[in-house]
């Protein structure tokens, strides 16, 4: 019997959008995951502002929106423990959840183009494989051992850009 392969998209989600469900969706497919669990943060280490949610109401935010997507589910681990959320307390959490799944942690090509500043950067890539997900603006990295590389959609939409037209009273649909 085969392992579990399941990805792992943390995020603040400060609203979830669209964006973040096309990414979740199109790795799910490209690699034949079982499914993808949505991790929303307690606090990002490398974000300085807080958006608009508490942490209690992203998360029910997450679980709506993956609401009708069977391959989709939400963990609250990080929410739970509270603090800086690092991705290696996160892997470490759900590996113990999910003993003998091959854990593939999802994030911009960005973010993971700066993992050796990550907390425990050695221990993460023994913990999960990495996929960098296109992001507007950055290059893609080319796929490695430790790395893939998958191109989803890149929607014109952020979790800032939606708060900051909530604020103005502007359409977010």
């Amino acid at each position: 019997m085969s392992s579990r392969r399941i990805g792992v998209l943390g995020g603040t989600f400060d609203p979830i959008h669209v964006g973040h469900l096309a990414v979740a969706s199109e790795v799910c497919h490209a690699l034949d995951l079982d499914r993808v669990i949505l991790v929303p943060t307690w606090r990002q280490p490398f974000k300085d502002s807080e958006g608009d949610a508490t942490p209690e109401q992203r998360l029910e935010m997450c679980r709506l929106a993956v609401a009708a997507d069977e391959r989709l589910e939400v963990s609250d681990v990080d929410i739970v423990r509270g603090g800086v959320t690092h991705a290696v307390d996160t892997l470490t959490d759900l590996a113990a959840v999910y003993p003998g799944a091959e854990l593939f942690f999802i994030a911009g090509a960005d973010a993971i183009s700066r993992l050796s500043e990550w907390r425990e950067p050695e221990r993460l890539l023994t913990l999960a494989r990495f996929v960098a997900v296109g992001r507007p603006g950055h290059e893609s990295p080319a796929s490695t051992a430790t790395q893939l590389v998958v191109d989803a959609p890149q929607l014109g939409v952020s979790s800032t850009e939606v708060r900051r037209r909530r604020r103005t009273g502007a359409p977010v649909r």
